[in-house]
């Protein structure tokens, strides 16, 4: 995620190079035509089409927009989650100040929002889950086709066992359990996101017509503009082709681009949080690297 104030048009360019590259071309070759050959352009309902397309291409960067911010409000829920079960588990295990159980559940937690920010970005969280519980709770873990619901299942599974004990009553079982559904549906959420993508017409018909626009463009403009056409042409496709990228950077929020949602960031402030519930060193806080926060 972009954290600086000031605006990137470096990282604008470098996205919308190429099809700024051809439209230039084109637009030089519309100008050249022009004044090569005495043939009137057709008038063309230019301002009447890109109207239509700027309505057309918000109405889909507000619905890729939703998205992003609805990946932001569920890791949002699952790091207020993961602070109440650590807060739970210490008072649980208040007279135990170096519990297993305590580090056993804060460990298996940490490793769960590691393992869910691998998933989501299509990647082996092995490394991370061996780190943090155990090369025996990593490999039980990736041998599922669902890593992080394995981590969930053995935090259940310690519970479970400490009420068969006697250590906690039916009440606090079930309190611990709102909190793990509360994970739960958290997680869901976010495969939902990353496994629905955008109906295919919300991307194909945008980058349809507002490549169809610039094509058309030069052809309305090189009347008025004359020799200055490939200038205004380029400026005023710059802007279309620019809203048309930051709403396909916005379909994925999980994309590990530097638009999406910062999930290393936020792993790792669940780890520092959750560490520092149980008493453990913990970590510096993730720094943004050129003005990004990963």
């Amino acid at each position: 995620m972009i954290v600086g104030a000031t605006p990137r048009f470096r990282q604008i360019i470098l996205e919308v190079w190429k099809p700024l590259t051809i439209l230039f071309v084109w637009d030089v070759a519309v100008t050249v035509f022009h004044f090569s050959f005495p043939i009137k352009e057709p008038p063309l309902p230019t301002a009447l089409f890109g109207t239509a397309i700027a309505l057309f291409m918000g109405f889909r960067t507000n619905a890729a927009y939703a998205r992003w911010w609805e990946a932001r409000t569920l890791w949002g829920a699952l790091i207020n989650a993961s602070r109440s079960l650590a807060r739970i588990t210490r008072t649980l295990t208040k007279s135990e100040p170096d519990s297993e159980m305590r580090h056993g559940v804060i460990l298996r937690q940490i490793a769960f929002a590691h393992s869910i920010r691998h998933q989501l970005r299509r990647d082996a969280p092995y490394e991370d889950i061996a780190r943090l519980a155990g090369q025996d709770v990593a490999d039980r873990a990736v041998a599922r086709q669902n890593p992080a619901n394995l981590l969930l299942e053995e935090i259940a599974e310690i519970f479970g066992d400490a009420q068969a004990e006697g250590r906690i009553d039916a009440i606090q079982q079930a309190t611990v359990e709102r909190v793990l559904i509360d994970i739960s549906n958290a997680q869901g959420g976010m495969e939902r996101i990353k496994n629905t993508p955008l109906p295919n017409g919300f991307r194909f018909f945008p980058n349809l017509f507002t490549r169809l626009f610039c094509i058309l463009l030069p052809i309305a403009l090189v009347e008025s503009l004359g020799i200055a056409t490939p200038i205004g042409s380029t400026l005023i496709g710059l802007v279309f082709l620019a809203v048309l990228s930051i709403g396909e950077d916005l379909t994925d929020p999980f994309a590990n681009s530097v638009h999406d949602v910062p999930l290393t960031a936020m792993c790792r402030t669940i780890e520092i949080d959750l560490l520092q519930t149980a008493d453990l060193p913990a970590p510096e806080p993730l720094k943004p690297v050129h003005g990004v926060l990963w």
